[in-house]
């Protein structure tokens, strides 16, 4: 064998491997865009899980409000306000800041006898 022979040989196999290299330096940017739409695709179908939920949920609240006579009560109890004849309707609200007293100064008395979230004249405990 001659050294032509085994050069010719060195060269088809470098001129393979010189191939293969420019392959994948040319699709390299592809496999990595495909990549990234794979996993954006991902995120993607979590959303669009999460909004079938969220669907599926308002669903079966229409659909009771449409149909269930309690869910419309309820419905009108808590956002209208509505109460059945001879019901009393107590709402607890919580206190503004102007309405709260700030830290009382030092050496002052406590305060006694009214509360800060009560309307002025009216008595912390009933019966007074």
């Amino acid at each position: 064998m001659n050294i032509w022979d085994q050069l010719t040989k060195a060269v088809v196999f470098l001129l393979v491997v010189a191939a293969l290299l420019a392959v994948c330096v040319w699709y390299l940017p592809l496999i990595r865009q495909n990549e990234r739409m794979r996993k954006e695709v991902l995120k993607l179908d979590v959303q669009i899980q999460k909004a079938e939920e969220l669907n599926r949920s308002l669903r079966g609240a229409v659909y009771a409000s449409h149909n269930d006579p309690r869910t419309v009560e309820r419905l009108a109890r808590t956002h209208l306000g509505y109460a059945r004849t001879g019901e009393i309707v107590v709402r607890f609200e919580a206190p503004t800041a102007s309405l709260s007293p700030g830290p009382a100064p030092v050496g002052a008395p406590p305060n006694r006898g009214t509360s800060p979230a009560l309307p002025p004249g009216m008595p912390a405990r009933p019966g007074l």
